[in-house]
């Protein structure tokens, strides 16, 4: 598992985490049944605390794309909630097109922008 975090942003390290992983799922190198690492193996591997790994499995499991068990560890389910996915992204969707269009940006612009956006994922 590939993990770059970057010690020096604002941005917190379990966010950092849990975004790498979208990106993985989203880019298919981790899918549906995957293991990820322990939470142990991974803060090791990264450098970084136990409980940041825990953070951004939990927050992970919230967003619907990880199963956490005892025995089996965390593993990637994307296919938990899909309904509730869709609402969730429809409203952050309606926020960022909000904000593009108080920026002037048009209608135009931002489908061009998810179509590059999803052309990295295909």
């Amino acid at each position: 598992m590939e993990i770059r975090i970057d010690f020096d942003s604002d941005e917190a390290l379990y966010m950092q985490l849990r975004n790498q992983i979208i990106y993985g799922i989203a880019t298919r190198r981790y899918r549906e049944g995957d293991s990820l690492p322990s939470v142990r193996q991974l803060a090791e591997t990264v450098g970084i605390n136990m409980h940041t790994v825990n953070k951004a499995y939990a927050v992970l499991r919230e967003d619907g794309l990880l199963r956490l068990g005892r025995r089996t560890g965390a593993v990637i389910a994307v296919n938990i909630d899909t309904l509730k996915a869709m609402e969730e992204l429809r409203d952050e969707l309606r926020l960022i097109a909000a904000r593009g269009f108080c920026k002037g940006i048009s209608r135009d612009t931002i489908h061009q922008m998810i179509d590059d956006i999803y052309s990295d994922f295909e």
